[in-house]
């Protein structure tokens, strides 16, 4: 099925019976697009929601890949921090991941880090956010009410 997020006959229509919604968007009307989303699974009942969306979004990255990432992508993640916000006030059992910069690696490893507390890495293979996501969707009572940090568990060098 191909539709546009802010058609809202449309994301009803899709989500009509599911159990879990998962959304991974980007824009700079992202806060919209999830807004769409959040409209369309309360009007359809749909309760559980996850939401990736980028490290940094809480000013969480500390050091100098810290300032590095604030320099390097900081405005653009205005959007991304009130999409979370939305999201968190939103009533729906959500879980929020928040990824490292992204790598094409074929590897799962990975760890967590819980809003709140510095994000531990620099990077994360799409493999191992994909896993995470789909640990989330097998047992949907998993990190309810979280938004996670994920990166690489191993230490890589900083990108910057």
């Amino acid at each position: 099925m191909t539709g546009n997020v802010l058609d809202k006959r449309f994301l009803q229509q899709a989500m009509a019976g599911q159990d879990i919604v998962y959304a991974n968007l980007i824009g700079e009307d992202l806060d919209v697009q999830a807004r769409s989303v959040i409209a369309a699974m309360q009007a359809t009942g749909v309760g559980r929601l996850v939401f990736v969306l980028s490290l940094g979004i809480y000013d969480e990255v500390p050091g100098q890949f810290g300032e590095w990432n604030r320099a390097l992508i900081g405005g653009d993640l205005k959007p991304y921090r009130r999409t979370a916000d939305a999201i968190e006030a939103s009533g729906l059992r959500y879980t929020i991941l928040r990824p490292a910069w992204l790598t094409d690696e074929d590897e799962v490893d990975y760890e967590t880090t819980a809003r709140g507390k510095p994000f531990k890495g620099t990077v994360v293979s799409r493999k191992s956010v994909a896993d995470l996501v789909a640990k989330v969707v097998a047992a949907p009572e998993l990190h309810v009410g979280s938004s996670l940090g994920v990166n690489k568990r191993k230490r890589t060098a900083n990108p910057c």
